[in-house]
């Protein structure tokens, strides 16, 4: 990469870090990424799990999250699960993703998406990102598919490894909405299921819609450091009410409906989420509407301070969009890749935490032999993207 002249790496971490400290003033102490805000009614929901032991996987809690969750999303079911990853499997599984193959997913993403398509024994097939939300390029998407895929009976099969691609898993990136509906119509072109992964964007919005409402199904994550939090949690969320059963069935051991006897029809996985967490899912919902103004407002403040800062930008949601803000991000200029170190030990040594991108997925030992297109832009925003501290409340 050429390096623009006069940037002074160690010039721009210092006014990186003079901003952070000026926006975080009313911190104490070491400032993380992003922790849980949890200010509502937790206590008393958890409590009334404690005092009536309802506390495992059955419990009225865990059908109240999923049928606020869906009606929050604009969808008509939700299913709730033990963690994102497990959403994001049981995806694959019901809609019809099978061994060898092949799946569409970003390669700058979390390895869990990447994960979850190897869990079924299927191949992931990795895309390219775009500089404007992140997520996958639908023009150069469109073109590699062009090259690469050939249809049979309304099927799209990777001419160059002979497997059937049969699936593609966009994920919004920081919580900003990828551009979905090129990336539908590619997916409608070529035969291709059109999954969500929406583990970081709940509360984001495309076109008025929400993230999570336009594949056949798709994922939720609650993790600790998400917008809302269950401690650990997920959901798939639907509008086919055959998908939802389906997927309700499997995450549940695959047991047939009995009062006491255990039969089974089929593999099924001990996906459930435990009551004492959708409590606090339920807790956490009812204050998403705050969070989400909160977040917005940290965002806007930290538009307004890095505007000056040369050699990097604050990255805005995209025009088509209402983004959750999940992650705030900065992005380095294309040539400025060697500030990128001494910004992350800068902050992170004065106890304002930063990180880096994921490492992408096509750079990781089990994934180096994946089918790919080419992955110029991932890579080049994995050595320039800075997350800096998103927590609601800053």
């Amino acid at each position: 990469m050429p390096v623009i002249p006069n940037f002074d790496p160690a010039a721009v971490s210092a006014s990186v870090l003079e901003r952070l400290r000026a926006t975080l003033s009313t911190q104490e102490g070491f400032v993380p990424l992003h922790v849980p805000t949890l200010a509502g009614a937790e206590w008393d929901y958890v409590k009334e799990c404690l005092d009536t032991g309802w506390v495992s996987t059955a419990g009225k809690f865990v059908e109240r999250f999923e049928l606020e969750l869906a009606a929050y999303c604009g969808v008509k079911r939700a299913v709730a699960v033990c963690n994102g990853t497990a959403a994001l499997h049981a995806c694959m599984l019901v809609s019809g993703v099978q061994p060898n193959d092949e799946v569409i997913i970003p390669s700058l993403t979390f390895v869990a998406t990447a994960n979850a398509v190897s869990y079924t024994n299927a191949v992931p097939h990795f895309a390219d990102a775009e500089e404007k939300t992140f997520g996958i390029d639908p023009t150069k998407l469109s073109s590699h598919l062009d090259r690469v895929g050939e249809m049979r009976e309304g099927r799209c099969f990777n001419r160059e490894t002979g497997r059937r691609i049969a699936a593609i898993v966009p994920m919004h990136t920081f919580g900003h909405p990828s551009q979905i509906d090129e990336l539908m119509l590619i997916a409608n072109h070529f035969g291709l299921t059109f999954i969500e992964d929406a583990a970081e964007s709940l509360g984001s919005t495309y076109k008025g819609k929400h993230c999570g409402s336009f594949g056949r199904i798709n994922a939720v994550s609650f993790n600790g450091n998400k917008i809302i939090t269950t401690g650990g949690g997920g959901a798939l969320l639907t509008n086919d009410e055959v998908l939802a059963d389906r997927a309700k069935h499997i995450t549940t051991t695959a047991k047939l409906p009995h009062p006491y006897r255990y039969d089974h029809d089929m593999v099924g996985y001990n996906y459930r989420m435990p009551n004492l967490n959708a409590a606090l899912g339920v807790a956490q919902l009812e204050q998403l509407t705050r969070f989400l103004e909160q977040k917005r407002s940290l965002a806007q403040r930290y538009k307004e301070v890095f505007e000056t800062v040369s050699g990097l930008r604050f990255i805005s949601e995209p025009e088509f969009s209402v983004s959750n803000y999940w992650f705030n991000t900065l992005l380095l200029d294309r040539g400025n890749e060697n500030a990128l170190d001494s910004i992350l030990k800068a902050t992170n040594d004065a106890g304002l935490m930063t990180r880096p991108a994921w490492t992408p997925m096509h750079q990781l030992p089990m994934f180096k032999d994946a089918p790919r297109m080419n992955l110029d832009t991932a890579e080049s925003l994995a050595q320039r993207l800075i997350n800096i501290p998103s927590s609601v409340g800053i």
